[in-house]
């Protein structure tokens, strides 16, 4: 069947055919003039719009001078003239008038000692224990000693004045007067202390000088001639 021109025109009208021109890229494909890694910054410029904004995470807020010196103070809130405030509001009359006393010696050093229910914390002479004994661990568990072996390290605080001798000499005198303080809040606690010897009272001394020696036993050099 022949078709006239007419309906081929108008068959041909509604495409649309290319043309030959070379088609121009998007925008944001588009080559800048200068250099490839020009067109790299567009391409990301372009995504991080269209990406969603990210927040930063906040930095740890770093304790500022203000808390620092806040903390500071509160350690310090028990030391020099407040400490011995607490201490004499903690023993209204003094030694003499509290429950719980005893009293323990060893070389030349004597100590009375005070509990009371508290949190195990030992004050001597209204200088805490750490300070009083210039921070030696040893000394220090001294005082401890008979608490631990009952297991009242946490139970009771302990008031301390002690005079004579040296810091050796007044820990171990400490540990006397404690454990001796321990058997009047119960009996029941002397078969634990005795067997750990904490109740024996340690009376060595250093012997004393004699004349014509130069300590108690060492002695000049014989010389016959």
């Amino acid at each position: 069947m022949a078709l006239s021109v007419s309906s081929l025109a108008s068959a041909f009208s509604h495409l649309s055919l290319p043309s030959t021109s070379a088609a121009q890229p998007p925008p944001l494909l588009r080559l800048l003039p200068s250099t490839r890694r020009a067109a790299r910054l567009v391409l990301l410029a372009s995504g991080a719009d269209a990406a969603e904004p990210v927040e930063p995470e906040a930095p740890a807020a770093d304790d500022g001078p203000e808390e620092v010196l806040a903390v500071e103070a509160e350690e310090d809130a028990l030391s020099g003239l407040a400490l011995r405030k607490y201490v004499k509001q903690r023993l209204p009359g003094g030694f003499a008038a509290q429950r719980i006393t005893a009293t323990g010696r060893r070389k030349m050093a004597s100590a009375r000692v005070v509990l009371q229910e508290g949190t195990g914390k030992v004050f001597i002479n209204f200088r805490e224990a750490k300070e009083y004994l210039q921070g030696n661990p040893m000394w220090v568990e001294y005082c401890k000693i008979p608490l631990a072996t009952l297991g009242f390290e946490n139970n009771y605080d302990v008031f301390v004045k002690v005079q004579g001798g040296g810091l050796s000499g007044q820990a171990q005198a400490i540990c006397l007067g404690v454990a001796r303080a321990l058997l009047k809040i119960s009996p029941a606690n002397r078969v634990a202390l005795r067997s750990e010897g904490l109740l024996t009272r340690d009376t060595r001394v250093v012997e004393r000088k004699k004349a014509g020696l130069k300590k108690a036993r060492k002695r000049p050099q014989f010389s016959k001639r």
